[in-house]
């Protein structure tokens, strides 16, 4: 997979990808991520990428002229184009089908912004799809990317050491993770579940889908609202939230 980033910052983007999972699969050829500044795009002698709002208000907003050449090189540079991204807090909330349908692709192009944001015709002219990491406003889009980057490369084969990891993360069936625990068995009188001690495989699954219905319950019960539980798993979901029940009325005592 290629991603292509246009970004003002091209550090930013070049050191992260240095690390983790993604600096793992940049190092065995499964992503390729090149970054492009419009500023080597300008015309103007003093490089400007940005001017003042038409209207007035703070800030300065990013010009068209930079950014749609810069995104024509890029589309240049190899094919196929892909689809163009535009990282902004009015885009679409990303969840983990949306990095699947996203993984799907041979190559994106990312669009970090800067300052108040992009001229709206660069948007409507370039962009194929807008994405936001989130409700809250981040001083520019390269975070996001690299963040969008990172859930791809956890998607990519052999990324992973483990095949099976990205499959158990949270989200991949519309739930939240299951808990983890590594040695000590005991830290500070709280311990680790005697079913993952006992070596009883089928049992270790169980009980690891009945917490993840569980959390997700406790949690983000929103995400259960949009998916259908067969027999096993609501007789599991009922079986936790009898406990939870329980243990919260005896707390209370």
């Amino acid at each position: 997979m290629r991603v292509d980033v246009v970004t003002l910052f091209p550090e930013m983007v070049e050191t992260l990808l240095q690390f983790g999972v993604t600096g793992r699969a940049v190092s065995r050829g499964l992503l390729a991520v090149m970054t492009w500044n419009p500023r080597n795009s300008t015309n103007g002698r003093y490089r400007a990428v940005d001017d003042r709002p038409y209207g007035g208000g703070p800030g300065m907003v990013m010009k068209v002229q930079p950014l749609r050449d810069t995104l024509k090189m890029v589309r240049c540079s190899v094919e196929p184009s892909g689809r163009t991204i535009y990282l902004s807090p009015q885009g679409k909330l990303l969840d983990q089908d949306g990095v699947r349908d996203l993984a799907k692709e041979a190559r994106l192009v990312l669009l970090a912004g800067r300052y108040e944001g992009i001229d709206e015709r660069l948007i409507e002219a370039e962009v194929d799809e807008e994405w936001s990491i989130g409700d809250y406003v981040l001083s520019g889009g390269e975070l996001a990317a690299l963040v969008l980057i990172d859930t791809l490369a956890r998607l990519l084969p052999g990324a992973l050491n483990d095949s099976k990891s990205s499959e158990q993360d949270s989200f991949m069936d519309s739930l939240l993770d299951f808990p983890h625990y590594t040695r000590p068995v005991d830290v500070d009188g709280r311990r680790v579940p005697d079913v993952l001690l006992g070596g009883n495989h089928a049992a270790i699954a169980c009980w690891r889908q009945r917490e993840a219905l569980g959390r997700t319950w406790l949690r983000r019960p929103e995400l259960l609202a949009t998916r259908s539980l067969n027999a096993a798993e609501q007789i599991l979901l009922d079986d936790f939230i009898r406990e939870y029940q329980a243990r919260e009325a005896d707390s209370g005592d």
